[in-house]
């Protein structure tokens, strides 16, 4: 059974989701600022809206995926938003990754409309969603999480629910901080590696099944040995979830050193010109090399 799915927000992580979602034969109304990614999709069997408000009327779900609260908030309470066009009872999932505190505003504001609100940020990037095997994390009513799975069940393996809302943010943040210092671990190794001589590209096989093995060893380490830097994310997005990291952790009284460091040498890699970059170039930051990152 195909479910009516509207998508606000079609950029690299809203294309793939997208994609999938059309891939598996549901109804899909998209909108974006950008004409171009709206055309992407709209060449696969999607549906082209003139606003969020247009793309959220008669459909059951509503899937943002924005880059930061703001925009969030203007997609879904600003003019031609969501809330204007999307009929009571109709389920909001957001997939971005932004603040817990702003999160439970949007809901509690929803809720006013007589929406429902699910924070559903997601780990796995384009990749996994392309093959319908993320990672989602999701804060709401349990009923309204229950809700969401049945458009999510198509992107994703792993649908896990946390708490209210505002948890499936505070655990993609749990998230990001294993990631930003597991990406620096793995580079700072490789450099290692590289410079006392060994094979590194043949690390991964090595450690497989031992303790230090991880997905990101896997997947990273040789993209590290060989600087292949094509672009699955960005730096300067990790900055955005260790700053909201640092600012929890300032909120609940944890101290998080090693985070904190992390964060620092992100925007340092920001600064050098780096944000854009996949995080694949946080490695420039130990091997010092002189040479253009790879576009």
């Amino acid at each position: 059974m195909s479910e009516k799915i509207a998508l606000i927000g079609a950029g690299a992580m809203g294309g793939a989701i997208g994609t999938r979602l059309l891939e598996t034969g549901n109804i899909l109304h998209v909108f974006d600022l950008d004409a171009d990614r709206v055309a992407e999709l709209v060449s696969k069997g999607g549906i082209a809206a003139k606003s969020a408000a247009e793309a959220s009327k008669d459909v059951d779900f509503v899937i943002t995926s924005l880059n930061a609260s703001r925009i969030v908030e203007m997609a879904a309470f600003g003019d031609g938003g969501i809330v204007e066009g999307a009929q009571p009872g109709t389920v909001i999932i957001d997939m971005s990754s932004i603040e817990p505190g702003a999160t439970r505003d949007f809901a509690s504001r929803a809720a006013e409309h007589g929406l429902a609100w699910v924070d559903s940020p997601l780990s796995g990037g384009a990749p996994k969603a392309q093959i319908g095997e993320l990672t989602l994390m999701a804060g709401g009513a349990a009923r309204d999480v229950e809700r969401a799975h049945v458009a999510l069940k198509y992107v994703a393996a792993n649908y896990t629910h946390m708490g209210p809302s505002g948890a499936g943010q505070t655990t993609k943040l749990i998230n990001q901080v294993l990631c930003g210092l597991g990406f620096l671990a793995v580079a700072e190794a490789t450099q290692l590696a590289l410079d006392a001589g060994v094979d590194a590209e043949k690390i991964p096989q090595a450690l497989k099944g031992g303790r230090a093995d991880s997905a990101l060893l896997q997947e990273y380490l040789p993209r590290f040995a060989t600087r292949d830097y094509r672009r699955t994310g960005r730096i300067d997005n990790m900055v955005k979830d260790l700053n909201a990291v640092n600012d929890l952790a300032r909120q609940t009284g944890t101290s998080m050193p090693m985070t904190a460091l992390c964060a620092e040498i992100h925007r340092m890699l920001t600064a050098a010109g780096l944000g854009g970059e996949d995080q694949a170039a946080v490695m420039e930051f130990f091997n010092g090399a002189k040479e253009e990152v790879e576009k």
